[in-house]
């Protein structure tokens, strides 16, 4: 069984849309019974919330149900998770801060590492925008998701 971490700031925008995702795409793709899906933050702002109003209405409106709560990132992650994938370049290296003896960082990379469009790039975070920036975060993580479970995982 593959562990899959998607790993944002807060872990209430762009990290927990990209979990329902995955977890959504894993079934149409017949994989779920192969893989598990988590999310968290590197910031300890929204420990114990559910994912912003926002992006729980963005999902909705795409056909996705989101079910976690927001948790901090943890060393332990880092044995447990064979792939970590930050949603941007700050979030990749507080990640890799925590990576003291940089032991893991095989198993780090950028969510958009896997986007076609736009390889490497971050995941805006659309926190201080509108419906628009969210319906923008979805449409990169759709993209970047798939791609990522067609590529490393089936």
């Amino acid at each position: 069984m593959k562990k899959v971490l998607f790993v944002c700031l807060g872990n209430i925008c762009r990290s927990p849309l990209a979990e329902g995702l995955a977890i959504h795409l894993a079934k149409e793709k017949g994989v779920s019974d192969q893989i598990e899906f988590d999310s968290c933050g590197t910031s300890h702002y929204h420990i114990g919330n559910q994912p912003d109003e926002r992006t729980i209405s963005n999902a909705a409106s795409n056909g996705l149900k989101l079910d976690s709560k927001a948790r901090q990132f943890g060393k332990r992650d880092f044995r447990d998770f064979d792939y970590i994938l930050a949603m941007d370049a700050a979030n990749l290296s507080n990640i890799q801060k925590l990576d003291q003896a940089v032991q893991f960082g095989d198993k780090l990379y950028l969510m958009r590492d896997f986007d076609p469009e736009k390889p490497g790039s971050d995941v805006p975070d659309p926190y201080f925008g509108g419906d628009t920036g969210f319906q923008n975060v979805y449409d990169i993580l759709n993209r970047s998701v798939n791609n990522f479970l067609d590529t490393e995982l089936i």
